[in-house]
């Protein structure tokens, strides 16, 4: 395997948005203990009314607070004014890039017309791109998925895409209606490939090392993937699927440990001890566990803190007693597979 990566060019590895995971701490924390990601996408941001409106007076894109350079903020619409809106508010503070969501898969979402149920009306997301760009306050580029209810909807929508100066096109290899569940159509993403003009980013199921290699051989001439479940798992994997490998990182316990540490304290400061702060703490745990030996057993540990002093005890405790495998989200489809038979047998 060391010897197929050492023939290709280093890939661009991206950190895909997560609401309620994914915040201005985690990209921060997260930057700071394991890198490999070259760009940082915000959770989506909404409701952008006013010119200074409330949701833009956050941490989340506050230049002090992020790395401008690397970071995406994400804007969930169907309007092209408030579109506008966005761009122009975060250029104000040094971002050359927004980035449209027309993925988000949720049935709240999608059925008022925005995320992925935006995708079956290629003439009004044309409209809306005419509108940018004849702004064009912004560089801008767009998270999709193949479809809302099929994969071949696609293939309306590029050449539409490919009509407009966009940064770059994201594509998460499934459609809306799928939410997270069944597999990823590489097939479909593969039969895209020659047909976008723009540069495109695979984004679905990247878990392992050895998948990651499988979809580079796939997906000829594409240099650029999104990360997400697979790196809430395991923070190591973007690392890894970059051959770094430096002296800090090698006791993985220990450092994911003082990783976890840092952001709780770093959201605690923010956020405060309370629901919110466990609540966020929970979420990522959700993925981590699947990382270590015993899954069930540690979320057990978990599941129940209500305090940071429960907290850090239940990771001291985590930490001493169970093994981190890494790359474990794999494993967790497999479990669900495995369920899954047993119910039908």
């Amino acid at each position: 395997m060391a010897d197929h990566y050492a023939q290709m060019s280093a890939p661009e590895l991206y950190l895909g948005p997560f609401q309620g995971i994914t915040d201005v701490h985690f990209r921060n924390a997260f930057m700071a203990y394991f890198g490999g990601i070259d760009k940082l996408f915000t959770p989506f941001f909404t409701g952008i009314d006013t010119d200074n409106s409330k949701s833009l007076r956050t941490p989340e894109i506050d230049p002090g607070k992020n790395d401008v350079a690397r970071t995406i903020p994400q804007i969930l619409s169907r309007d092209a004014a408030e579109l506008i809106r966005f761009a122009e508010q975060c250029q104000q503070k040094g971002y050359e890039e927004i980035n449209w969501n027309l993925g988000c898969p949720f049935k709240r979402v999608a059925n008022k017309k925005r995320g992925s149920g935006l995708l079956p009306f290629p003439v009004l997301i044309e409209e809306i791109l005419e509108a940018y760009f004849a702004a064009a306050p912004a560089r801008l580029s767009i998270k999709c998925r193949l479809g809302y209810a099929d994969p071949n909807e696609i293939h309306q929508l590029i050449p539409v895409f490919n009509r407009f100066p966009l940064s770059e096109l994201i594509v998460h290899a499934r459609t809306g209606k799928q939410l997270y569940k069944g597999q990823v159509c590489r097939p479909c993403f593969e039969a895209i490939i020659p047909e976008v003009r723009h540069r495109l980013v695979y984004n679905g199921d990247i878990f392992t090392s050895r998948g990651f290699l499988s979809d580079r051989e796939q997906f000829v001439g594409i240099n650029h993937f999104m990360l997400g479940r697979g790196l809430l798992s395991d923070p190591f994997l973007a690392a890894d699927l970059k051959g770094i490998n430096n002296r800090e990182m090698q006791d993985r316990k220990r450092h994911l440990h003082a990783f976890l540490i840092d952001l709780f304290d770093a959201r605690r400061e923010t956020l405060k001890t309370g629901p919110v702060t466990m609540g966020k703490v929970k979420e990522l745990w959700t993925y981590l566990i699947w990382s270590f030996d015993k899954p069930q057993a540690v979320w057990r540990r978990i599941r129940e803190i209500k305090t940071e002093q429960e907290y850090k005890q239940a990771l001291t405790s985590i930490f001493a007693e169970f093994d981190w495998t890494g790359q474990g989200y794999a494993k967790y489809l497999l479990s669900k597979t495995e369920a899954s038979t047993n119910d039908v047998n």
